[in-house]
């Protein structure tokens, strides 16, 4: 399906942000662990429905209330015995992958689209040293991953972070579970996307479980610990999905209250989008119920480092286009490993309409020009923020972008709250 946005004269109105895809994945698999749990507004994406289903396949019952919120009660851990399909979510397969092997399953990981070329090469190697009979495809142990049983052993383990924080954020979950205390080291280069890290600790953390740290790269994991369930634990809104309605705002006219559940005690790494775009000029107003946006603002570029946050990478890219002098985006390698090479497929879209961008290792500059071309027919390589980040250019341009029902991943309302603040859009046949 190809989504036609035209451009927006003035954005106005309020939408209710979507709850975040991070909490919400780590929420049903960690209450799965042990326990029982309440999760009150959880997002309906679709990795958050795999991660749903995934808890189940663990054992866990897992319900809808009527006020709306999920109850999920963990039973002891039975081997999964039926194969599980994750569809396109990464974190979802490797949050899982050692949970699986916790259990002693003896069952093939697939899934589709673009996890089939992600990589998982780390984390296959961590488990193989811990005693799991486990092997991915290709080169980058890539999906369908076979599990052929072995037993999960703590002990001193070592994992590579440099490439994806969900590795680490596996571990930390499942070694809270062995008989034997663990001691994971964190090697290779700089360690990314540490917010995701501190993400996980911090749900584990309401579910009783505590782990010891000394710095980014040693964590010292007790043994036999009691997963206790999570209480009310409340999703907050996405701030990553925000940051495109935010940019939107930013860049037409407009006067754009987003609403939500804005708390800050709850590390989000793409609660970053705020200071990065303060430091570009932005104007706006937060509090812990809303955002209120009344735009455009005349933004600056600027030399910014999201190594902690690569899920923005798409929309700042687009933000700086538009804005007085070069961008730099550096420390984003990792984002070439995400649902789409989001530095080399973003780079080749953007200069379809003009753009004039340098495509560095683990890089990006962009320097803004004075016209653009409009209307362009934009790939959004099934990704689906480059397709929101492309949606968003359409609201200065006007564009075409291929494949948007790729944004269900994550914010299955994207298009519909896009009109509801004033764009103009419509659907039509590839």
């Amino acid at each position: 399906m190809i989504l036609q946005v035209q451009p927006a004269p003035v954005l106005r109105g309020s939408v209710r942000l979507p709850a975040s895809k991070s909490h919400s994945i780590r929420a049903f698999l960690i209450a799965s662990c042990g326990g029982a749990s309440r999760i009150q507004y959880p997002s309906d994406c679709d990795d958050a429905k795999v991660a749903m289903r995934a808890a189940r396949k663990l054992g866990a019952r897992v319900t809808r209330l009527k006020s709306g919120a999920w109850q999920v009660t963990a039973s002891a851990h039975p081997p999964c015995l039926s194969n599980i399909n994750v569809q396109e979510s990464g974190t979802v397969l490797r949050l899982l992958l050692p949970l699986l092997a916790l259990r002693g399953s003896k069952i093939v990981i697939d899934g589709k689209g673009t996890l089939r070329g992600r990589p998982n090469l780390f984390l296959t190697r961590a488990l193989r040293a811990m005693g799991v009979r486990i092997r991915g495809a290709g080169e980058k142990e890539s999906v369908p991953i076979r599990l052929s049983g072995g037993t999960l052993r703590g002990g001193d383990v070592r994992v590579n972070g440099s490439l994806s924080s969900q590795f680490i954020s596996a571990l930390l979950i499942a070694c809270p579970q062995l008989d034997h205390p663990t001691r994971l080291t964190v090697d290779g280069g700089k360690i990314v996307s540490t917010d995701y890290i501190a993400m996980t600790r911090q749900v584990l953390a309401q579910s009783g479980v505590r782990i010891r740290s000394k710095g980014a790269r040693r964590y010292s994991i007790a043994g036999n610990q009691r997963f206790k369930g999570l209480k009310n634990f409340l999703v907050p809104s996405d701030y990553g999905l925000a940051a495109f309605l935010m940019a939107a705002a930013l860049l037409n006219h407009s006067d754009v209250v987003l609403k939500g559940i804005l708390r800050d005690n709850l590390v989000q790494a793409d609660r970053h989008i705020l200071p990065l775009l303060r430091k570009m000029g932005a104007r706006f107003q937060k509090t812990s119920q809303a955002i209120h946006i009344k735009g455009p603002s005349r933004l600056k570029g600027g030399n910014f480092s999201l190594k902690d946050c690569p899920d923005l990478v798409p929309i700042m890219a687009v933000i700086a286009l538009f804005a007085r002098g070069k961008t730099r985006l550096r420390d984003i390698g990792h984002a070439r490993a995400k649902e789409s090479d989001r530095i080399g497929d973003l780079t080749e879209e953007l200069r379809k309409v003009g753009a004039r961008i340098e495509e560095k290792k683990d890089a990006m500059v962009v320097h803004p020009q004075p016209k653009y071309r409009a209307g362009c027919l934009l790939d959004s390589h099934r990704d689906h923020r480059l397709a929101m980040a492309f949606a968003v250019l359409g609201t200065k341009l006007g564009a075409r972008i291929r494949d948007i029902e790729c944004t269900a991943k994550s914010y299955p309302a994207f298009v519909r709250d896009f009109r509801c603040l004033g764009v103009k859009v419509h659907k039509i046949q590839n």
